[in-house]
């Protein structure tokens, strides 16, 4: 059996032992599906089993969270933690709260984590979670009583050298204080580090807020560089108006690009002066309002609840806001448009026929789990400076951000190159750099 044939014997196993579970059986194929070259230089890592062991998680856990609302009536949601691959350190990977999270959904974010963190070269393994709640409409004190039943179960899996979760959708600032607050409770145990993405006047980092979409641009600046060109006058579509996009915009705006439209799930809006930050941000986060909202203080602006945002022409197109949300029509109008770039924000937010779409057309493709990958090297730097009883400046941890993007953009482009000819086939290289790292660390551990 050649490596090819392997690969597709791995993958029809994937989707025979988990039926139903399509999110997950996107996430393998396309990584499965790069690893060929990579397969080929290693055969050790084919007769040891490596992607057969990569592909199941060591630990999938499904539990209870029975919670009583402000009316007194008793709620049961369904909790997740599916913990990876503990191959490179802690399972470290966020907690999304969203109607839509099943199982298969946390798989396909757990595992794209393995190799997002491995390509950030700190010491963390990959794992997710989350649960069917949501917390949209919600009082502070319903939010505060499911987050402490989910982790009356979840805390005994925990710890900050075993299981180290983070945010995602759904879960910030507050979730992960009522989190943290209720596995405090329980162990009597001070462990900052058992969490990222806390306040950062209680152990969080600074820049943990806003890494995701900082580092997304940064990872965009990067592919620009390749061709001599920079944000400096571009036009920018962002999808969006989550925690990820609002900084993507702000770091765009800082490096002298112009983010003309942006969008949540109701449309999406347009600003030909730009995107007015501050306004954006007063509507998603104080308001908690519909992005149309800021048509309402901007006439100037417009709404569209009809299409897309990725109709609107641009340079250089940031998805983030959820997976499969670019598709092939999504991603042949960018094309046709004229767009430079396209950097994930997201995770998995391009359907593989619109990844197809760019590659084809030139289109420099930056994919999740190295354009996003931002937000969980902030966290592991927020882990050391927990472990380290300290508290780093908001220029220290960018500073620290930026040069773990450049150097993922690095390692993107040099795996490309030597396992593929290509410099510019970001999938391909973020998939064997991030799978070699994994895959040495496996073997040197024996098979378990």
């Amino acid at each position: 059996m050649n490596v090819s044939e392997h690969i597709d014997a791995v993958y029809a196993e994937v989707c025979r032992r988990n039926p139903g579970e399509a999110e997950f059986h996107q996430a393998a194929a396309e990584v499965l599906e790069s690893l060929v070259p990579a397969l080929d230089r290693h055969p050790e890592y084919v007769e040891t089993g490596i992607v057969e062991r990569l592909v199941e998680p060591e630990r999938q856990l499904i539990f209870r969270v029975p919670w009583v609302d402000d009316r007194g009536a008793v709620r049961v949601n369904r909790g997740f933690r599916v913990e990876f691959s503990s191959t490179l350190g802690p399972y470290k990977g966020g907690l999304r709260f969203h109607p839509s999270v099943n199982l298969g959904i946390v798989k396909f974010l757990g595992f794209e984590q393995i190799f997002k963190n491995a390509l950030t070269g700190m010491a963390i393994g990959g794992g997710k979670g989350g649960a069917d709640f949501d917390p949209k409409g919600r009082s502070d004190g319903e939010v505060m009583r499911f987050c402490q039943s989910f982790m009356t179960e979840l805390y005994r899996h925990l710890g900050e050298h075993t299981d180290v979760p983070a945010g995602d959708i759904g879960v910030g600032g507050r979730e992960i204080g009522y989190l943290f607050g209720q596995y405090k409770r329980i162990t009597n145990r001070y462990e900052s580090g058992v969490l990222t993405g806390k306040p950062v006047g209680w152990g969080g980092s600074h820049a943990r807020t806003e890494a995701t979409g900082y580092g997304a641009v940064y990872f965009a600046q990067e592919m620009l560089a390749t061709r001599g060109a920079g944000f400096d006058g571009r036009r920018v579509v962002v999808s969006g108006s989550g925690n990820v996009a609002l900084y993507a915009v702000e770091k765009v705006h800082a490096l002298g690009g112009r983010v003309v439209a942006c969008s949540d799930s109701s449309g999406y809006l347009v600003d030909e002066d730009g995107i007015d930050l501050d306004l954006l941000k007063d509507v998603k986060e104080v308001q908690r309002a519909r992005i149309s909202a800021y048509v309402d203080a901007k006439p100037s602006a417009r709404f569209s609840a009809r299409g897309t945002v990725f109709d609107i022409p641009c340079d250089v197109a940031l998805p983030c806001a959820t997976q499969n949300e670019l598709g092939r029509e999504d991603a042949v109008a960018l094309v046709k448009n004229g767009v430079r770039a396209v950097a994930e924000g997201a995770n998995m937010p391009c359907t593989p026929e619109a990844v197809a779409v760019f590659r084809e057309a030139g289109v420099l493709f930056g994919p999740g789990k190295a354009a996003n990958a931002g937000g969980v090297a902030t966290s592991a730097l927020e882990m050391q400076q927990n472990a380290a009883r300290d508290s780093w400046s908001f220029e220290q941890t960018e500073s620290r951000l930026a040069e773990v993007m450049r150097d993922i953009h690095g390692q993107c482009r040099t795996t490309a190159e030597a396992y593929g000819g290509n410099p510019d086939d970001y999938v391909l290289g973020a998939n064997a750099a991030g799978f070699l790292r994994v895959a040495e660390a496996m073997t040197a551990q024996g098979v378990i």
